[in-house]
């Protein structure tokens, strides 16, 4: 929903007790920093509570509201909590609250164990939800109505999201911000969160822990050569010899390092930058499909279609005011 010329997008973070203060510090800095065109900003971010100081581990959190901003909020983000609390009970009041919100349409998401706090209103019933690999098995024996899918990174049902561990709480808000405001938008917030690499939700959380990378070994600077070179047909044979590998390492390392294969990597390279040149140019999607190395409209569209849900015309329409504002 493009709201770049209505009132700003109301974000409330839930801190409960035993909040994870990486969890909780995920979305104030991701909506907190996100820029429009122009320099605006696109949220106004408000941490909430049942009481006014929420125990966190270490830490002490003072928060800025009570549980009437999740009443005024567009978007709650419920952060993970740690161990000791994870098993409940949270707050009657709180998941009243929540309740009544996602009723409302109000987006809810979660981070990490935040995804126990929603299953325990009730909002993830018959749905598909993720969590922490970790804790995904707790999440469905304590709550078996829950579809609960360990390898993703988040998931979407309806006006529901829930992500994975810490890191793929970075990947949901930045996923929400391109929802909200584009490709352009998102990317940028992304390089502010110093994520120069966009993951898709349904990318595998990485439960295999791989050896530490080799100095030299990480794929970075081959990144930015392809991407420096989206518009040039590239095979995965002369991928491997400009990384100096063969292709069955060089296929290793890739899904260590992004999730995905060269060719899914590249062609998901491809789209983003697509989405870009359709919310700030005006060239043709015959145009575009040629400067990014699609070859033609129809692999564009087919592509796009895979990866964003919708054509690159519907795109354009819901994105392109963006550079006006």
């Amino acid at each position: 929903m493009l709201r770049l010329f209505l009132a700003m997008h109301e974000v409330a973070v839930l801190a409960l007790p035993g909040v994870l203060p990486f969890d909780l510090g995920t979305p104030c800095g991701v909506f907190r920093y996100a820029r429009l065109p122009g320099g605006r900003l696109g949220y106004r971010v408000q941490v909430c509570g049942p009481a006014r100081d929420v125990p966190a581990g270490e830490f002490t959190v003072r928060v800025a509201a009570g549980l009437e901003a999740l009443q005024r909020a567009d978007t709650i983000v419920v952060p993970g909590v740690d161990e000791r609390h994870v098993a409940g009970p949270f707050p009657e009041k709180a998941l009243r609250a929540l309740q009544a919100a996602a009723s409302s349409g109000t987006r809810v998401a979660s981070i990490c164990s935040g995804a126990f706090v929603l299953a325990a209103a009730g909002l993830l019933n018959d749905g598909p939800a993720t969590t922490h690999w970790l804790a995904a098995p707790e999440l469905a024996r304590r709550y078996p109505r829950v579809q609960v899918d360990p390898d993703v990174l988040y998931v979407q049902r309806g006006n529901v999201f829930t992500s994975a561990g810490a890191a793929a709480g970075l990947d949901l808000c930045l996923h929400l911000v391109r929802l909200d405001y584009g490709s352009a938008v998102a990317a940028d917030s992304a390089r502010l969160a110093v994520m120069p690499l966009e993951r898709a939700g349904g990318q595998s959380q990485f439960i295999v822990n791989e050896p530490p990378t080799p100095e030299g070994a990480s794929l970075a600077p081959l990144l930015q050569w392809l991407e420096s070179r989206l518009a040039d047909p590239v095979s995965l044979e002369a991928i491997a010899k400009r990384a100096g590998l063969s292709v069955r390492t060089l296929s290793r390392r890739f899904r260590e390092q992004t999730g995905m294969s060269p060719v899914k990597w590249l062609l998901r390279a491809r789209v983003r930058e697509a989405q870009s040149l359709l919310e700030t140019t005006s060239a043709s999607v015959e145009q575009i499909a040629t400067r990014v190395g699609f070859g033609s409209a129809t692999s564009l569209r087919e592509h796009f279609q895979k990866l964003v849900a919708t054509t690159p015309q519907a795109y354009r329409r819901a994105f392109r005011s963006a550079p006006a504002a």
